[in-house]
């Protein structure tokens, strides 16, 4: 942060003066939303966050959470007012040590009005005092915040942040994060990043998580329960902690040989995507009856019932692969999320490869023929699939099909240079599907802009000629009918993933 400097010696009118923008006539309040196409409420114009500070006070048996969020932002338009993402009841806002206005409106919005008009360029920091009862909190309908029998759970896709801390929640807007949570002694408290301390005193035990690269607000997680927490480090010397629910019953076995191995699988994911990109990694399995996984920075989320049917380390592949592929590299609107799911599901089908139950072309093909031309499957287009569609089943195997196709056209050097490059080409920040096809053009020097545009954008099926072109394997039309596609052995551990982000 850069606070703006007034020289001294000025003329106390005009200190006064300076607190108002220049050009005061073009001063108004900043968007309630960034303007994604998918969800235009979500995320605030007129400023860029770069960190929270969240002390959290949360009481398990009641669901009371209190809280203090401190905010620290420049703004990027002069504003009269601006707001957070948000729905929990506010008791006081201060802008910049000042007590400011403050008023909820429409599903999430909470609008703040500062004593004194903010300038463009200005260091602001918030103070957000606020209590509340998560779970008793909707928008558009449903909730992000999961009540478990021992505590809570904040962790949801595209949106979370609203249930538990106020934020600018769009991903296009990253920052760093301190969270402090306490809760009572027994019970601990899990989010993103290193745990700094863990210190307990009269009955409560206090948390402290650092986050200290930027990170989207969905992608800010925490729960708080009885777990059992395990620690390690990987071989490439990443710390790691696990977290485990006492309560996970049957599933309690499956789960811990599947996320246990996280460090092995992170290792093995960078010799294909580079360095693992942060300084913390690990998982936790709460007691939630939901049934999807989430990519939380540094430390993803898992359903029981992605371990109801035995192990899977396909499903910690596919979250651990979010690591560069949607949190280190975000998407710059919701629109690309090709760029998270599509890569993602890609992994898994090259983990198959590695662990021989299928390789990604015998996967591809099974994929391709296992949808007639006539299933909707095709309909979807995974480079701009549509809010309903944001998190559809073509978004994953048919966006891993593309990524097939595309290595087959550009050759296995380029396509593999491209995994591991483009994670550092946009580093911490947020690039679109139209960004990935430039860069994998720059690297190959392979026009494919037509190669995209069958296989991510037209709402139909690839035909048998760009299937062939693309190396897959397609039955000539005497035994298409009669012929079953083979199913690679892995194929049920991956479609047992495939409502990973079934969210709502």
């Amino acid at each position: 942060m850069h606070p703006r400097l007034i020289a001294p010696g000025a003329l106390a009118a005009a200190s006064v003066l300076l607190a108002i923008p220049a050009s005061a006539a073009s001063v108004g309040p900043g968007a309630p939303g960034v303007g994604d196409p998918y969800y235009p409420a979500y995320g605030n114009g007129g400023y860029d966050v770069s960190h929270y500070d969240l002390r959290l006070k949360y009481r398990p048996a009641t669901d009371e959470l209190e809280g203090t969020a401190t905010i620290l932002a420049r703004t990027t338009q002069d504003l009269s007012r601006f707001d957070l993402d948000f729905l929990l009841d506010v008791d006081e806002v201060r802008v910049n040590g000042v007590k400011a206005a403050f008023a909820s409106s429409g599903e999430h919005e909470l609008e703040i009005t500062p004593k004194t008009p903010l300038a463009k360029g200005t260091a602001v920091t918030v103070v957000v005092r606020y209590h509340g009862v998560p779970s008793s909190k909707q928008a558009y309908g449903f909730t992000s915040w999961h009540r478990t029998p021992d505590g809570g759970v904040g962790a949801n896709e595209p949106e979370a942040a609203w249930w538990w801390f106020p934020s600018n929640d769009h991903p296009s807007d990253k920052a760093t994060y301190d969270v402090s949570v306490q809760v009572p002694d027994g019970t601990q408290a899990i989010s993103n990043g290193t745990l700094q301390s863990a210190v307990s005193r009269l009955g409560w035990t206090r948390y402290s998580w650092r986050s200290d690269k930027p990170q989207a607000t969905y992608l800010a997680t925490l729960a708080v329960g009885r777990f059992d927490l395990t620690t390690g480090t990987t071989e490439s010397g990443i710390p790691v902690v696990n977290a485990y629910s006492k309560d996970l019953g049957a599933n309690a076995g499956a789960a811990r040989a599947s996320v246990e191995r996280t460090g092995e699988i992170a290792d093995w994911l960078s010799e294909y995507f580079g360095p693992y990109p942060f300084n913390a990694l690990g998982g936790y399995v709460p007691n939630t009856n939901t049934g999807y996984a989430l990519e939380t920075q540094t430390r993803p989320f898992y359903s029981p019932r992605q371990f109801a049917n035995g192990s899977n380390t396909s499903v910690v592949v596919h979250e651990l692969a979010h690591q560069w592929y949607g949190d280190l590299v975000s998407v710059a609107g919701w629109k690309d999320i090709w760029i998270n799911e599509g890569f993602a599901r890609y992994a898994q089908w090259l983990w198959s490869e590695h662990e021989g139950e299928g390789t990604a072309k015998e996967l591809a093909d099974y994929v391709y023929a296992s949808h007639p031309a006539d299933d909707p499957f095709w309909k979807v287009a995974p480079g701009d699939p549509g809010p309903e569609n944001q998190f559809h089943l073509a978004v994953y195997d048919r966006g891993a099909l593309a990524l097939q196709a595309l290595r087959d056209e550009i050759g296995d050097d380029a396509f593999f240079a491209v995994l591991k490059g483009w994670p550092q080409r946009y580093a911490h920040g947020n690039a679109s599907v139209e960004d990935f096809r430039r860069y994998a053009e720059e690297v190959s020097g392979v026009a494919l802009g037509a190669l995209f545009d069958t296989w991510l954008f037209q709402p139909s099926k690839p035909t048998v000629a760009a299937a062939r072109a693309a190396s897959l394997t397609v039955p000539s039309a005497a035994t298409a009918a009669s012929a079953a596609p083979v199913e690679p052995r892995s194929w049920r551990k991956i479609a047992a993933t495939n409502g990973v982000h079934d969210t709502r």
